[in-house]
C-alpha cells in the first residue's frame, strides 16, 4: 500500500524557511501571507489492510520523519 506523509511546522513554530518563500513571492510580485514550508515523504508499505498501514505509518513518524514536538503530520493512504 502506497502512503504519503505531510510533514509541516506546527502553529506558532517559527519557520524561516516560509517566510524566505513568503518574502520571495512577495518580490515577485504575488500577495500572499503565512507560507509554510514542509516536507512531502512517498513510501510503499507492506501492509495486509489500510489500519496497519497506517499504524505502521504513524509510528514511522513518530519515530523519525517527524518531530511532534514542533511538527504536525498528515498521512494519506492509497490503495
Amino acid at each position: 500500500m502506497k502512503a504519503t506523509v505531510l510533514v509541516r511546522p506546527k502553529a506558532g513554530i517559527l519557520d524561516p524557511q516560509g517566510d524566505a518563500v513568503e518574502r520571495a513571492l512577495e518580490h515577485l510580485g504575488f500577495a500572499v501571507s503565512g507560507a509554510r514550508v514542509g516536507k512531502v515523504v512517498d513510501l510503499e508499505v507492506n501492509a495486509d489492510d489500510e489500519a496497519g498501514a497506517r499504524e505502521q505509518v504513524e509510528r514511522m513518524c513518530e519515530q523519525l520523519l517527524a518531530n511532534p514536538l514542533i511538527e504536525s503530520y498528515e498521512i494519506e493512504l492509497h490503495g
